[in-house]
Order: C-alpha cells, then structure tokens, then sequence
C-alpha cells in the first residue's frame, strides 16, 4: 500500500468491482479507451486480469482510493501489456492511468502516477517505461509531460493512432 497525501494505492480488490464497472462504463471516461462500455462480465474480467498481473509480475496496476472519502477513483500503475506495438515500446514497463469523472481536475493522476513511479522504481529498480496516448487526449497527455513523458513516435493501436511516449530515468 502507498499512501500520497490524497491517495492511497493499493492492490484492486474483489469490492472494486462496482466501481471499476462504473468507471469503465462511463461514456466519458471510454472515449480514449476504445469508446465501449464494459458490461459487468468485462469489468469483472478487467478486475480479475489486473489482479492476475500482479501475480505474474509484481507489479501492476493499483486500485485509487481517495483518502478523504474512501471511495475508489481509479487505477494507476505500470503494466505489461503485451500490445505488439513496436520493439522499443514491448521491452518496457507501460504505464497507466484512468480515474473516474469526479476525481478529474484534482490532480490525482499526476499524484498517483508519480507515486506509482517511485514504488515500481524503489521495488523493481530504475528503469525506461512508456505509455500510449490518443492524441486528442490533452489531460492524459498533461499528466504524462508531469511524469516526464516524451514522445517517441505514433502507431496504430485497435485501428486508432496512438502517440507513444517513454519516460527514460536520471
């Protein structure tokens, strides 16, 4: 568990369902992620994949939990996501963020991001991720140019382009 000073992250839980559903049906919070709600079946095969991932990894993506409220607001990590995309981006971990419409514009992505950074880096050493972004997705790309996020060429992803970014330590 890490604790920020709005924040707590933490391995997702089998009552994150609900929320995770929420969220990943969320018309707004989907536009950059495919643009299709997840029924509760998907959401359930999202929250039992990322669970999985940290088992096979250790490491993944963290359920979000507003400390203020106790209310989950997101998923944030580094992942491996086997996309194909390209070799410079397949060797790294791929970092991620998505939090649901009450929590945009508190800058907790940047806080959770950063956080999920210096674990990865104190429990898995310091090393190059990356991440993709849809290119009309300025917020993501804000908080990626916070986490220091570079860009490093675009791709097609699920018949979309995609901007690919890594963030190189030191």
């Amino acid at each position: 568990m890490i604790e920020t000073d709005n924040l707590i992250l933490r391995r997702p839980e089998i009552g994150d369902l609900d929320a995770i559903h929420a969220m990943r049906s969320d018309p707004e919070i989907i536009r950059f992620l495919g643009g299709r709600p997840l029924s509760r079946e998907e959401a359930w095969h999202r929250l039992t994949r990322i669970v999985g991932h940290w088992t096979l990894r250790g490491y993944g993506m963290f359920a979000v939990v507003e400390k203020r409220s106790g209310t989950l607001v997101g998923e944030v990590g580094l992942f491996d996501g086997c996309r194909g995309l390209h070799a410079q981006f397949d060797a790294a971990p791929e970092a991620g963020w998505i939090l649901a419409g009450a929590a945009h514009g508190k800058g907790y992505a940047g806080e959770a991001g950063a956080a999920a950074h210096r674990w990865f880096a104190a429990t898995h050493g310091e090393r190059r991720s990356v991440c993709i972004i849809a290119p009309e997705n300025l917020a993501s790309f804000r908080v990626a140019y916070k986490l220091g996020y570079k860009s490093f060429g675009q791709v097609e992803y699920q018949n979309e382009p995609v901007v690919m970014l890594e963030r190189i330590p030191g």
